[in-house]
């Protein structure tokens, strides 16, 4: 669940009502609201990842070097 709340005098207030038991224990992970880990869809950070090249211009390293580095 990815919920907002507000960080008012030392504790952390949710903006709206929890479907939870009383005394259910969770994790937290605190994220600031407006960060780029936010707006960024699951999907557009995979076509960044798609979009980087599989290999560098001055890679001394290619993969075409696989087989003959492995077995020689």
């Amino acid at each position: 669940m990815i919920l907002e709340a507000v960080y008012e005098q030392g504790v952390l207030r949710l903006t709206k009502p929890l479907n939870l038991p009383e005394g259910t224990r969770v994790e937290i992970t605190v994220v600031k609201s407006g960060t780029n880990f936010q707006q960024k869809k699951p999907v557009d950070i995979l076509a960044a990842i798609a979009s980087l090249p599989l290999e560098g211009e001055q890679d001394e390293f290619s993969g075409r070097d696989h087989d003959l580095i492995l077995y020689l």
